[in-house]
């Protein structure tokens, strides 16, 4: 009986370890997107990210509740490092009972436990020592798990925050364009205002390579999703939002024959909604997610800047077949993200008000 339980409890632990180490693998070493089965840092956010929006929006003050969702992502990784090396200290804990008999004192469970715990932290007091073959290779390989662990973690950690930096910094000088929260409206308005509306080109052209960069870099490392802009009113998914729509204008309200880079952004653009969206599970049903009304205001926004316009009826029809190839995926994107209200894009409810003309243009606080 002691000998099936000590069998028992090496299958045990090595299954765990296995599990821990694979999930490492997919989530910090794998280049490309993971399925969340059988992971548990995936699983682990997808558990407690609505938990935790479910406690930030109890929170009445704007500013302390963006802080609050904001140290989520931070929170998560943390997190990550704690789960793994407490499954990995578990696994190995549960072989070396099972391998009791080649240590010295024979352990019981807790000891056990706790000579996993100084072998996978390189402690080694050398109160319980190895004397067999097996032990001792269990034992200098929970040595190796945590090393390594904590090194790819760390260099980890640094990939993440250069590319939550190189996302940010594009999301910053595009808000001094598009505004704060972004707006595809606003954008051609601004462009137009300052007479550099051919400039378009050069901004669909720049906001191409970010939303490949955004692309690649979030499904390497789904947890960027959840780390927040620390600048007010702004947000990656609010940009690239933006971006759509503006793309989305230029070939559709706009007149002229150079829509090129509008069209080559569209592509890109759809292409990362469309492939985030399979990744995280978002509805990809087909919604043009904007009103006549706030349509007919924003051509109006825009004649007034000085651009010229297709018929509105005609450029109706097609703005709505061309943004409800994107706007559903991206507008459940930016409500599960609880990302600051934008126009047209997330949780509009704040911005009725706006749509019908009773206040005043960008920037309005996400209260």
């Amino acid at each position: 009986m002691a000998g099936a339980l000590h069998v028992a409890a090496i299958v045990a632990g090595s299954t765990v370890i296995a599990f821990i180490l694979s999930d490492v693998f997919q989530a910090v070493v794998l280049p490309r997107a993971a399925s969340i089965n059988l992971r548990v840092s995936a699983r682990l956010v997808r558990a407690t990210w609505p938990l935790w929006v479910r406690a930030g929006i109890r929170i009445a003050d704007g500013e302390r509740r963006e802080d609050f969702l904001g140290a989520y992502g931070p929170f998560a990784l943390v997190s990550f490092l704690l789960v793994w090396g407490s499954g990995c200290i578990v696994g190995y804990g549960l072989v070396f009972y099972g391998l009791g008999a080649e240590l010295r004192p024979v352990p019981n469970v807790g000891e056990a436990l706790y000579f996993a715990g100084t072998s996978f932290l390189t402690i080694g007091y050398g109160d319980i020592v190895p004397t067999g073959g097996p032990a001792r290779f269990v034992s200098l390989l929970a040595g190796a798990s945590g090393f390594s662990i904590v090194a790819i973690v760390t260099a980890f950690l640094f990939s993440v925050f250069g590319s939550f930096q190189a996302r940010e910094n594009f999301v910053v000088t595009f808000g001094t364009r598009a505004g704060a929260p972004p707006s595809g409206v606003t954008l051609l308005e601004t462009y137009a205002k300052l007479g550099i509306l051919d400039d378009l080109d050069e901004v669909f052209e720049e906001g191409m390579h970010w939303a490949a960069a955004v692309l690649e870099n979030h499904l390497a490392y789904p947890i960027l999703a959840y780390f927040r802009s620390s600048h007010d009113y702004e947000s990656w998914i609010a940009a690239l939002g933006a971006l759509l729509d503006a793309s989305t204008l230029r070939i559709t309200l706009v007149t002229g024959d150079k829509l090129g880079h509008a069209k080559l952004f569209g592509e890109m653009g759809r292409h990362a909604v469309r492939d985030l969206a399979g990744y995280f599970n978002f509805n990809a049903a087909l919604v043009p997610g904007v009103e006549r009304a706030e349509f007919d205001i924003a051509r109006a926004r825009l004649a007034a800047a000085g651009i010229d316009l297709r018929d509105s009826d005609d450029a109706w029809d097609k703005f709505v077949a061309l943004r409800s190839t994107y706007a559903g995926p991206l507008n459940e994107m930016a409500h599960y993200f609880r990302i600051p209200p934008a126009l047209w894009v997330g949780d509009r409810s704040l911005l009725n008000a706006h749509t019908r003309g009773e206040l005043p243009a960008f920037p309005l606080a996400p209260h």
